[in-house]
């Protein structure tokens, strides 16, 4: 049996999102891992979830999950179904709300004790998860390529020596500006970008959002600046910076190279933002789209 290629690790979550001008969507699929592994699909690939899903989830998106990714090893809780507010402030800030009793059991579920012998010859993975875990991940994962999204809520200058100790073991790093910058108490992303090479990360891709995203590679003087994908609509930004992830993991995977991988990313955030909740691959000329999207980026990027 081939191992699995691609392997996303997180939480899936049911979203109520509020936008700045008080309009709201309710019941929307959504979740790191969800968005991430939505990031994945963008270029063909079929990724595997580690996550839990919960009691009373939706029929139609237990069927768009089904649809989209490979459910095997998705553990059930006998827990009602994790669900968030997630509000939007105009400057990008977004505040997460859960709206049932037992919310964490979600959080952590799986434990990398957890993950069972099928999946821990995987050639690349994706964790969302606070330091302790991630570092636990990476010894299961230990001959796969493995991606690090920290945590939303690891990301405080209080956590700062824990994120130090774990950058070295990642392959790949992407916080996003907001939370490295209250992190590491800086505002300039060159300078943040240089703390965590400095700290002993290999690749760090800084997401930047509207700004796009600066790109860095230990033993490589220049960083990248890759711009966002112009789109023709901007509908929600929720889950963008996920999905950048996932299209960044299957870039480096397939070229070891750090500008096109970046330029993965940002094609997969682009289609994220054009939809509410997780982006469909599967909607009609997706492909021409997004090969024109990565050709435009490539354009604008100097080799």
């Amino acid at each position: 049996m081939s191992p699995i290629e691609f392997v996303c690790v997180g939480s899936i979550i049911i979203d109520d999102i509020v936008y700045p001008d008080g309009r709201t969507d309710m019941a929307v699929l959504g979740g790191g891992v969800t968005h991430c592994a939505a990031g994945v699909t963008v270029w063909n690939v079929r990724p595997t979830m580690l996550a839990s899903i919960g009691t009373g989830l939706p029929p139609e998106i237990q069927a768009r999950l089904e649809r989209a990714f490979d459910l095997t090893y998705v553990r059930h809780l006998d827990l009602p179904q994790i669900r968030a507010w997630q509000v939007f402030e105009w400057d990008g800030r977004r505040s997460e709300i859960f709206r049932v009793e037992d919310y964490h059991s979600f959080l952590i579920d799986p434990l990398p004790d957890d993950v069972p012998p099928a999946v821990r010859d995987a050639r690349a993975v994706t964790v969302l998860r606070y330091a302790d875990d991630f570092l636990r991940f990476r010894e299961v994962f230990s001959e796969a390529t493995i991606f690090w999204e920290p945590d939303q809520y690891f990301m405080v200058p209080e956590n700062l020596a824990a994120l130090q100790a774990a950058l070295p073991k990642a392959d790949i790093v992407s916080p996003n500006l907001l939370e490295a910058g209250l992190t590491y108490g800086e505002k300039e992303p060159q300078t943040i970008l240089r703390r965590m090479l400095d700290d002993g990360a290999k690749v760090v891709a800084l997401r930047m959002g509207e700004l796009g995203s600066l790109v860095a590679q230990q033993g490589v003087p220049d960083f990248l600046h890759i711009p966002a994908v112009p789109v023709p609509k901007v509908i929600d930004v929720t889950g963008a910076g996920n999905a950048y992830c996932g299209g960044f993991l299957v870039g480096w995977q397939r070229t070891r190279d750090l500008r096109l991988a970046s330029c993965y990313g940002a094609v997969s955030a682009s289609f994220a933002v054009e939809t509410v909740g997780v982006l469909d691959a599967t909607i009609p000329n997706f492909a021409q789209t997004r090969d024109e999207r990565l050709a435009w980026l490539q354009a604008q990027v100097p080799v």
